[in-house]
């Protein structure tokens, strides 16, 4: 029974491995981060005190991401907000990136999250209305949402356009890189060696004398043996 109470064992660890390992690498799929700041910050639909936050990746969709925003430790969530990633954004050495402009005493509007190792931003897309006042006051392209609110169903179905410094809604892919840039593929001539050429070896002298020489000795070795067994006979 041992034996077989063993292998039953070796079975139930292969079948709860595939549901407890996936466990492991869930913060490297949503992306969390823990981001301070000293001052307040401006989110899409939300000024966030100074403190300390996480950020964290709710659900990538095609052409759209829905991110969460939570308190410290993660046990409370602030906001859902919407982002597109651009690939045009330069990774900083910071997690997110700030309007360099602001009206007033305003608090700094958030632009972009970077995720350690991602080679693009995750720009976050704000409502019309709020996307082209900061398009206006930073003189950049600002992605928005078709809408005065951004509810879950905004997020998800809404069509983003790029509102322009001035005021002006266009396509989204037409001035935002959304999707990785197609390496270029070069054809580099591959130089071949023309294959070198079979040279011939001399002609040697004719092998027929050898032949004779070894047939001699053939014969003398055969008389001779022949010759000891006569004698130790």
């Amino acid at each position: 029974m041992k034996p077989f109470k063993a292998l039953l064992s070796l079975f139930a660890v292969v079948l709860l491995g595939p549901v407890v390992l996936p466990g492991a690498k869930a913060d490297t799929w949503n992306k969390k981060t823990v981001v301070t700041f000293s001052q307040p910050v401006e989110i899409p639909g939300k000024i966030l005190p100074a403190g300390t936050y996480t950020f964290q990746l709710l659900d990538s969709l095609s052409d759209r991401h829905i991110v969460q925003v939570f308190n410290a430790d993660g046990s409370q969530i602030i906001a859902t907000i919407l982002a597109i990633n651009n690939y045009r954004l330069t990774p900083t050495g910071d997690n997110v990136m700030k309007f360099s402009e602001r009206p007033g005493d305003s608090p700094e509007a958030l632009r972009a999250w970077f995720y350690p190792g991602d080679s693009f931003g995750q720009e976050f897309v704000y409502p019309r209305a709020r996307a082209i006042q900061l398009a206006q006051t930073t003189q950049v392209i600002v992605p928005a949402v078709a809408a005065e609110t951004i509810d879950d169903s905004a997020m998800r179905t809404a069509p983003i356009v790029a509102v322009t410094p001035d005021q002006k809604e266009v396509e989204v892919t037409t001035v935002i890189q959304t999707t990785p840039p197609a390496e270029v593929v070069r054809t580099v001539p591959v130089a071949v060696a023309a294959a070198p050429e079979t040279e011939e070896l001399p002609k040697t002298a004719s092998s027929m004398p050898l032949i004779a020489l070894l047939g001699g000795l053939s014969i003398s070795l055969a008389l001779g043996l022949k010759l000891f067994l006569k004698l130790a006979s």
